[in-house]
């Protein structure tokens, strides 16, 4: 949403606007983090390891969603909008996934200190896991940011709700739209 648009909206509005949002992003996050953590399970299992972390994707996703709104309203990852779409989608992929590390670094270290392990310990614990298991899980959420956020660059170039008309209402109607708009400029 442009600044110019923003200033028009109420307050109830920009509320509504930021709630939706959130839950599109949380969503689109719970479902990629459920997918990686059924794909966890999966892998595990096949060699007879169980996994019991399936709540924590939910709880990941719903924190994320804020951080990365928060993120976007302090403008991180911002500078790159005169340049080709792909530039901006594939900084802020990466900034996210940074973004998404520290946070596991964080959570990691949270969950030692609940099961009553030591600082130094939980250091030594996260360098362990620092394996090919975090790089891959940071690959896959590097890509996995890539769409999302292209279709957040699309957006803010197409306008709001262009992409929703295009995706979710029918080829005719949104072609006569889109005529009806080319006449009028």
């Amino acid at each position: 949403m442009n600044a110019l648009n923003k200033k028009k909206m109420g307050w109830k509005q920009k509320i509504l606007h930021e709630m939706i949002e959130y839950w599109i992003t949380a969503l689109y996050m719970a479902l990629f983090f459920g997918v990686f953590s059924n794909y966890r399970r999966l892998i595990l299992a096949h060699h007879q390891i169980s996994y019991k972390d399936y709540g924590i994707s939910v709880i990941k996703a719903l924190i994320l969603a804020k951080v990365v709104l928060v993120a976007e309203s302090l403008r991180l990852g911002r500078g790159f909008e005169d340049k080709p779409l792909i530039v901006p989608t594939l900084y802020k992929s990466f900034i996210f996934t940074v973004c998404v590390a520290l946070f596991n670094v964080i959570e990691s270290m949270i969950r030692s200190f609940i099961h009553g392990i030591g600082p130094m310990e939980a250091i030594d614990k996260l360098m362990g896991r620092f394996t090919y298991e975090l790089l891959a899980g940071g690959l896959v959420v590097f890509f996995v940011f890539i769409p999302f956020f292209a279709v957040r660059e699309l957006r803010q170039v197409l306008g709001e709700g262009t992409i929703s008309k295009l995706f979710f209402h029918r080829r005719s109607a949104m072609k006569s739209a889109l005529t009806e708009q080319k006449t009028r400029q």
